[in-house]
């Protein structure tokens, strides 16, 4: 899409964009992860979130540059000015310190690239030798899922590049258009799950746990859902019977479908996050024996 909005998900068609007219807001990328999907992943992070979690490690990419400029000031090599009313980035003599994104009141970065899936499917090439796939991640790469599904074609159509599996990391907030128009195209997906507890997901997301709820289900029948992972924050959502209650709903919507227990730790989030407790190993192995013993699949903790 040539616009991506900085609330709210696209509701995608079932028919895909021509893929030459499709653009992505890409935030970054990584050429080698082992953490994001099985095997050794190329990562793309998309920018724009439909939720605001007080628990976010990256959220510069929570929204979109709104171009109001006062990054470029406190930009120390001159990397940044604002032209019609936007803030443009040149990454040659950036240094990467990220004053701009500390300094951003909108929970937003200036060096997001405006790419297309061939730009996208460029910066894989030189490194697909060593991948075992990509994962399109946020943000909430949902957002975007035109520019999605047009890259994974991309690579889908590319005879060597094909055989590279395409996950999609989400946090699951989004319509049954939008997997409907992802399905052909992709792998699996992983759904980060919050909390069952939508009363608590708000508190912890500003947003219902709804959709995310039939994304799992979704996704699931589908054996497209590759992975749930849950944000264990102590004393928010990881209360005995919360938490048996989760694993009885996994365990029936998603049976077989491992579950990854992610232990919360205050790196990277903002001054309301810093006041929240860290979870202990210890915590972390008594939320996997609970929801093990509700019958969940092969339980890991991070």
């Amino acid at each position: 899409m040539s616009d991506v909005p900085a609330v709210g998900p696209v509701v995608a068609p079932r028919v895909g964009p021509r893929r030459q007219d499709v653009t992505g807001l890409v935030t970054g990328a990584l050429r080698h992860s082992m953490v994001d999907g099985p095997g050794n992943r190329f990562v793309a992070f998309l920018q724009g979130c439909t939720f605001d979690c007080v628990a976010c490690h990256n959220p510069y990419t929570i929204h979109v540059c709104d171009g109001c400029g006062l990054c470029v000031d406190a930009c120390a090599t001159g990397s940044l000015e604002v032209l019609d009313g936007t803030v443009v980035w040149t990454p040659d003599s950036c240094l990467g310190c990220d004053d701009c994104t500390r300094i951003c009141p909108s929970n937003s970065t200036p060096k997001a690239r405006r790419l297309t899936p061939a730009d996208l499917v460029d910066e894989v090439r030189p490194v697909a030798p060593f991948l075992s796939g990509v994962t399109v991640s946020g943000g909430e790469a949902t957002m975007q899922a035109p520019f999605v599904r047009a890259w994974f074609e991309a690579l889908r159509d590319d005879p060597e590049l094909s055989r590279l599996t395409r996950f999609v990391d989400t946090n699951g907030d989004a319509p049954r258009a939008t997997w409907d128009l992802l399905e052909p195209v992709m792998d699996a997906a992983m759904v980060d799950l919050k909390a069952l507890d939508d009363q608590v997901h708000r508190e912890l997301t500003g947003a219902s746990n709804e959709r995310v709820r039939t994304s799992i289900e979704l996704l699931a029948a589908r054996e497209q859902l590759h992975e749930v992972r849950l944000l264990i924050v102590p004393g928010r959502n990881d209360a005995d019977e919360q938490l048996r209650r989760t694993g009885a709903y996994l365990s029936d919507v998603a049976p077989g479908v491992p579950v990854k227990v992610i232990g919360f730790r205050r790196h990277g989030v903002r001054p309301p996050g810093q006041r929240l407790p860290e979870a202990t190993p210890e915590r972390l192995e008594r939320v996997a024996a609970l929801l093990a013993a509700e019958g969940v699949g092969a339980v890991t903790t991070v």
